[in-house]
């Protein structure tokens, strides 16, 4: 299966992977990934509910990539840091990364200065050809993914932000384009390089 809603839980919280990030990078088992996740607290999240389902999330998304990345996401700039965090999403998600790729990068080609609402529908109608095994979900699960693309798309610089939809120009941070040639992460590099 192609396409799963797993990215509703969360946008590219770049201060809760920055956390994870360095944790990976500790080396940290699983006992400490208890303490840091639930009895610290280290996501601030409400409930330990929660802070194991954005744990999850964000661990999945770094382990997609290799220990030069989640440097990036831990010890990079602002930039450097969302622009890696939204990599490894596109990897962890072909339902953003292909998002990207065939519809935002169109609606640049075409001129447009803004990502409609309606574009998303029309995508996840799209996406059961593609992908034949997709769950069929229901409206607010469908809203709850377009609201957390959308989100993700203003975080990384390609809207103004959610509520206009304007477009913006996104220049990829250098060292993040990089380690994606060095790594041969070919699709992931053709989805975030959707800008002119």
């Amino acid at each position: 299966m192609r396409y799963k809603a797993d990215i509703t839980a969360g946008s590219l919280k770049v201060a809760e992977t920055r956390i994870i990030a360095d944790l990976l990078l500790r080396g940290t088992d699983k006992q400490g990934w208890q303490t840091a996740i639930i009895d610290r607290n280290l996501l601030q999240t409400r409930t330990s509910e929660t802070a194991r389902r954005f744990a999850r999330l964000i661990r999945g998304r770094l382990e997609t990539m290799e220990s030069d990345l989640w440097k990036l996401v831990r010890d990079g700039s602002g930039e450097v840091a969302t622009h890696a965090i939204l990599a490894a999403a596109v990897k962890h998600s072909p339902l953003l990364g292909d998002f990207l790729d065939l519809v935002v990068r169109e609606q640049y080609r075409i001129f447009k200065t803004t990502l409609a609402i309606r574009l998303w529908d029309e995508y996840l109608d799209d996406c059961r050809g593609r992908d034949p095994h997709m769950p069929l979900w229901n409206e607010s699960t469908r809203k709850r993914l377009r609201s957390s693309v959308f989100q993700i798309l203003a975080q990384a610089g390609f809207l103004e932000n959610t509520r206009s939809g304007k477009l913006q120009t996104v220049h990829i941070a250098a060292q993040v384009l990089q380690y994606l040639e060095q790594h041969q992460e070919r699709y992931t590099l053709h989805c975030i390089q959707v800008s002119p």
